[in-house]
């Protein structure tokens, strides 16, 4: 059976992950095939824009292949998943850049790899078993695919709270921290896409959009700029340290299940991103932190406790929550020279 769906339908390119057993998470095959069609879809007159949806009820995709990655790594074969993430990021970065509409239908879980192929369209569509999120930090890897610009981006400091804990975001929330932009109840998809299909006319979206649920995080912006402002992890921990409130301490409950190294660098890589605000910046320092850490640092370990052994007890190289250092960030994040990750500015 085909990991992936790629054809013509209609006035449509169609994309369809096809790997519900295993949440859709996305092979380095299923990268390679998007990336391959891109370029000529692009140049096909016939198609008005993609569609992209995927099979299952549980999840669009929960991740990237992470059983793949860990044999890999496990072999002392780093270069595997270093290239994975070459492939991914270019195919992240042309997503985001091609030249016609762009629509997702993001059911169920969307996190990690999945946010790469599925949030940088131009028409994000969730429903109400839409559950989005950015939780490297809870497997030692930092937001990447990407998912640092579209963190940066969302209001205030939201961005940084969501990296560090993980949060699953509801339809609602996704659509106020810009990771989708439509609620369409999904028993009305299938008809919506028949239409795309038929007429490539991708305004049918804002003719079948209803009016967003209610958004929790909407309620706790202030909360979390006061809190999430700082510099370094560090700041946000002092912040939140001394709230005093409930929900800061469930919130540094939460941050202390992942890996200390991992937010620290997410906070940089959020503030470089907001800085620059271009995907080929925060897919080139995401890609540093990758790089360096399918080698060293703790995302063996975070596989390990998630999806190998499953006993959810990492044992990350940092005990303390706040322990990683303005150096060890900094470390991760230098220039790679030669390995650097060299994208095409396609603006």
């Amino acid at each position: 059976m085909s990991e992936i769906h790629l054809r013509k339908r209609g006035r449509t390119g169609r994309i369809t992950l096809n790997r519900p057993n295993a949440l859709n998470a996305v092979t380095h095959d299923m990268v390679r095939q998007i990336a391959a069609i891109l370029p000529e879809w692009a140049e096909d007159a016939d198609i008005a824009m993609l569609v992209i949806d995927a099979e299952g009820e549980k999840a669009f995709s929960a991740g990237g292949d992470l059983l793949g990655i860990y044999e890999a790594m496990s072999a002392d074969d780093f270069q595997t998943p270093r290239q994975f993430w070459r492939d991914e990021y270019a195919m992240n970065a042309a997503l985001f850049h091609f030249p016609k509409p762009v629509a997702t239908f993001l059911q169920g879980f969307t996190m990690g790899g999945g946010v790469g192929v599925g949030c940088h369209g131009s028409h994000r569509i969730v429903g109400d078993s839409s559950r989005i999120a950015m939780p490297e930090c809870g497997i030692g890897l930092a937001p990447d695919v990407g998912g640092t610009l579209l963190l940066a981006r969302a209001p205030g400091r939201l961005g940084e709270y969501l990296g560090t804990t993980g949060h699953r975001m509801g339809p609602g929330d996704a659509i106020l921290a810009g990771f989708a932009d439509y609620y369409i109840p999904e028993a009305n998809w299938p008809g919506l896409i028949a239409k795309l299909e038929s007429t490539g006319d991708w305004e049918e979206i804002d003719r079948a959009a209803h009016p967003a649920p209610a958004a929790p995080l909407a309620g706790l912006l202030d909360r979390i700029d006061a809190n999430f402002g700082g510099e370094t992890l560090r700041d946000i921990v002092n912040a939140l340290r001394h709230d005093g409130s409930d929900w800061a301490a469930e919130t540094l409950a939460r941050m202390d299940r992942n890996a200390p190294l991992a937010m620290a660098a997410a906070i940089e890589l959020i503030h470089r991103a907001r800085a620059r605000d271009r995907i080929e910046e925060a897919l080139k320092n995401e890609y540093r932190f990758s790089h360096r850490i399918a080698e060293k640092g703790d995302f063996r370990e975070g596989i390990r406790a998630l999806i190998i052994d499953k006993d959810k007890s990492p044992a990350w190289a940092r005990d303390a929550i706040d322990s990683a250092s303005v150096m060890d960030v900094a470390q991760m994040l230098m220039p790679l020279g030669a390995e650097e990750l060299k994208l095409e500015d396609q603006r």
